[in-house]
């Protein structure tokens, strides 16, 4: 039976959704955004699937919620502008026509699946004990969905490589996001010093726990992610320099590692990202810690932006 706090979930859900979409001022839009994220993340907990809870709480409603109101902060100037020229009657007609075809033929298609529906996970359930992990979701991504894996690191990567090509020529290589100037006595800088080594140990037990409980490497990422995030807010550190080369080595690394391991696969297993057997474990295992910083410091230099200030040579 649905209870209660599903239908108020799904509810809510739908009416953040309506807003987010219908609300024309841009700040609007992210802080109904941000909260949809959230009750996404408690919709998932109701239907058990933990690993997505968390992705969803720490990717969806966390980063993308805070690149969204950095964005926002950016369009601000001529957002006045933008709401002034309201589009016309034919041009919204137009638009409700196409959404409600598209709502129309994706209804049709989910209608029209046969019963039982096709799905590989019986499959996937003869086979997982192979992985040697015994969380499902680590076992998919990294065995049967590898490659997916794979681009969606490279994928953060060229984002990041974006993100850099916003810079000034002037400013390429130097540093990113502007100087924060925050007093000694502020409570920013009293949290900076506390959390952080919780933070990190909580990111890594993450991770290290995601091999056979849920958790994982974009998970535990995020995490120490926030905790730099915290320490560059607050002025203790400033942001490195992009032309650093331990930053770009650690930028690289869990793709490259992920490459490595897969062409040893097709040399060892005879099949690209193959594992060999009794190896799986301990590969995927590799996989994910090299992932894991990588992963942190792409999600970093995303949040912080261009450099916008040349390196000062000491």
């Amino acid at each position: 039976m649905i209870s209660a706090i599903s239908v108020g979930i799904g509810i809510l859900l739908l009416a953040l959704a309506l807003w987010t979409v219908v609300v024309r001022d841009t700040f609007a839009a992210v802080a109904g955004f941000i909260p949809y994220g959230l009750l996404l993340t408690l919709a998932w907990l109701v239907l058990r699937a933990v690993d997505v809870a968390l992705t969803e709480a720490a990717i969806g409603a966390g980063l993308t919620g805070a690149l969204l109101i950095r964005a926002a902060s950016r369009l601000h100037p001529t957002e006045a502008a933008a709401q002034a020229e309201a589009p016309g009657l034919g041009t919204r007609v137009a638009a409700g026509v196409a959404a409600a075809a598209v709502a129309v033929v994706m209804a049709v298609c989910l209608l029209r699946l046969p019963d039982p529906a096709p799905t590989l996970a019986p499959e996937v359930a003869r086979h997982i004990e192979a992985t040697g992990v015994a969380n499902p979701i680590t076992a998919v991504l990294l065995s049967f969905r590898a490659i997916d894996t794979l681009l969606e690191a490279i994928v953060l990567l060229f984002g990041v490589v974006g993100v850099w090509s916003l810079a000034p020529d002037r400013c390429w290589g130097g540093r990113p996001g502007l100087a924060q100037a925050v007093g000694p006595n502020d409570i920013l800088v009293y949290l900076a010093r506390v959390l952080p080594p919780i933070g990190v140990v909580i990111g890594i037990y993450i991770f290290w726990a995601g091999a056979d409980h849920p958790g994982g490497k974009f998970q535990g990422a995020t995490v120490i992610a926030a905790m730099w995030l915290l320490v560059m807010m607050s002025g203790l550190r400033d942001a490195p320099p992009v032309s650093r080369r331990w930053l770009r080595v650690v930028l690289v690394l869990g793709p490259a590692v992920f490459i490595a391991l897969g062409l040893l696969g097709a040399v060892m297993a005879g099949a690209f990202l193959a594992y060999p057997d009794g190896w799986a474990k301990l590969w995927i295992i590799v996989i994910e810690a090299a992932l894991l910083p990588s992963l942190a410091v792409t999600l970093v230099l995303l949040m912080v932006g261009p450099p916008q200030r040349p390196e000062v040579s000491p």
